[in-house]
């Protein structure tokens, strides 16, 4: 079911330290159907440690993969927010690498398709690879040719020879799910062509310790990225990182964009730049991890006594959002049913069922103006603006939202 890490997956080193407990949790995107609340549920530890050599955080136990991918729930094009970034990826490629109809993107962890029409829409070949069955089915149905399984240097020899190299890689938020990092890069080796690029995007590590988004932490995400332990990764395989953007999606990340080694292109200055900031933050010192812990306690038990001082006054609440990161969230915090009335989500196939361990019941959005709660507790809280956006009607008949990250306040 899980196994435990027993050295570093970027250099080797066995002893990584641990800074974070979070219990033992269900899957956070493991959702129940009304049969299935009755029945026991699998639990999995969730721990965080430090690896003080290459500056890699990364979980301490890895859950088997097919639990997690297979039939995946979480889908982007529900995203305005999401969709805008996508946008800008292929945007950013189209404009930069000369790209034309002639030329191939290939996505990583390409869900249902959602980056890929963006580079289509510009006439561009497109190929997708994901494990999800039935996101797969999804992108097929618009038109995006997805090969339904896991990379590997196997695959990308075969994916190779049948369409040939590819200008463009993508992977937004799939290279911290992937445990064998070196076979990726081995595979993205493989498949890129001698002036393509590999653009990924990921949670950026030093958001997620300054400003406490230990949600952000969970069971898919095996790695935390900094800027560190990814030029450790690239010295032992044939790319190199050359450009970096910030982006504000998620809390914060990275966009970090390789070439091969051998192509002259010059090493964008804000790479070092980010590289000083991680340094003067601290970000490779353990005591830095240890005082993050001691804060993460203090967001759980301050949003618990939030929410009990506002259930004793007779109020309602609702949450917004039944995201991976809201169900982490939920149950470390011991937050449950009778504290959150219900949950709404946008994502159709989320709705009608229960949340994991907390066993939340999920509506459409529309249930807010419905029930029109005293409290809106946003549990996607890296959409929180465009929640907010969305629910001005409800804001302005009085309703009050909590963002519990990076502290619990009030709008």
């Amino acid at each position: 079911m899980y196994k435990k890490v027993k050295a570093c997956r970027i250099c080797g080193n066995p002893n990584l330290k641990l800074f974070l407990t979070l219990g033992n949790i269900p899957l956070p995107n493991g959702f129940l159907t009304k049969n299935q609340l009755s029945k026991p549920e699998k639990y999995f530890p969730l721990n965080a440690c430090l690896c003080e050599k290459c500056g890699l955080v990364q979980l301490q136990e890895i859950v088997n993969p097919n639990e997690m991918f297979k039939n995946y729930v979480y889908i982007p094009s529900t995203s305005k927010t999401r969709m805008n970034n996508f946008s800008e990826i292929a945007e950013y490629a189209n404009k930069n690498f000369k790209l034309n109809h002639n030329s191939l993107v290939i996505d990583i962890g390409s869900n249902d398709g959602s980056l890929l029409s963006y580079f289509k829409g510009y006439g561009i070949k497109t190929l997708g690879i994901d494990p999800a069955v039935n996101l797969a089915k999804i992108a097929e149905l618009k038109g995006i040719t997805t090969i339904n399984n896991y990379i590997t240097p196997v695959l990308a020899k075969k994916i190779y020879k049948k369409y040939g190299q590819a200008n463009v890689i993508t992977a937004t938020n799939v290279v911290a799910h992937i445990d064998n990092l070196y076979d990726l890069f081995k595979s993205v080796e493989i498949l890129l062509g001698v002036n393509g690029v590999f653009i990924c995007e990921f949670p950026y590590l030093l958001d997620l310790i300054k400003n406490n988004q230990f949600d952000t932490i969970y069971h898919e995400h095996l790695s935390y990225f900094s800027i560190k332990p990814l030029i450790k990764l690239t010295s032992r395989v044939n790319l190199e990182l050359f450009d970096v953007f910030r982006s504000n999606i998620d809390g914060g990340s990275l966009r970090v964009v390789f070439k091969k080694k051998n192509i002259k292109l010059e090493i964008n200055a804000k790479i070092k730049k980010l590289l000083d900031n991680e340094n003067n933050y601290g970000l490779y010192n353990f005591s830095t991890y240890q005082k993050f812990a001691k804060r993460v306690k203090h967001v759980s038990d301050n949003l618990q006594k939030t929410l009990k001082k506002i259930k004793k006054q007779g109020k309602t609440i609702a949450g917004y959002g039944a995201a991976a990161k809201g169900n982490i969230l939920l149950n470390y915090c011991h937050i449950n049913d009778k504290l959150i009335d219900y949950i709404v989500d946008s994502t159709p196939y989320k709705q009608g069922l229960f949340t994991p361990g907390t066993h939340i019941p999920i509506f459409p959005e529309a249930e807010i103006m419905k029930t029109k709660p005293d409290y809106i507790l946003i549990l996607a809280w890296n959409f929180a603006f465009e929640i907010m956006d969305k629910e001005k009607k409800y804001k302005v008949q009085g309703g009050k939202f909590i963002i519990p990250v990076p502290k619990v306040t009030i709008n």
